[in-house]
This record gives C-alpha cells, structure tokens and sequence, in this order.
C-alpha cells in the first residue's frame, strides 16, 4: 500500500470515526431533550459521512479508470468504520424521533 492510499484509508477511519462520535452525540442530546443539538449533530455526522464518500468515490474512480487499488486489511478496517458509522448514524436518527415522541 502506497502512501497515497495509506491516506485515504486513514480518512475514511476518521471520517467514519467522526460520523459515528456525532451520532451519540445526537442521542445524547436528545435524550437530553435538546433535539435541536440533536439535528445539528445528526447533520455533522452527514459531513462526515459526505467525506468519507468523497474518499471512497476517488479511489473507485481510479479502480474503473483501470489503476488496480489493492485490498489490505487496513482497508478493510478503513471501509468498516464507513459501514458502521452509516449504520449507527441510521438509527441514531430513528433513536432522535423515538425520544422527541415520547417527550410531546
């Protein structure tokens, strides 16, 4: 693995690190009953998501312009982070709506 995709594999840990941290961030504050902190930290998790998109996007350019992008296990592990975070950061918006239900 190159230097180049060492950093894109580090960008999408932390991207995916920083989605999911803004997530909780988002369940807290709502269960806290601030909702409007709960949306804001719901859209920085967007952001985040929104990087490590960008991130992904140019290596599979680069893949289907035929430069092979090998698959290491930090790859793996970086494209993880990316998953859960979607995941976690999916129903941390569900988790947001349940509480704002339940306090009206």
């Amino acid at each position: 693995m190159d230097e180049q995709q060492q950093l894109v594999v580090m960008q999408l840990i932390m991207a995916g690190g920083n989605a999911k941290g803004a997530a909780v961030e988002a369940i807290r504050a709502a269960k806290a009953g601030d909702f409007t902190q709960a949306k804001s930290k719901l859209k920085e998790a967007d952001q985040f998501l929104a990087e490590a998109h960008q991130a992904q996007t140019g290596m599979l350019t680069a893949e289907a312009s035929g430069q092979h992008q090998p698959v290491s296990l930090l790859m793996v592990h970086g494209q993880d982070h990316v998953m859960t975070a979607i995941t976690f950061r999916d129903l941390a918006e569900e988790i947001v709506a349940l509480y704002q239900k339940v306090t009206q």
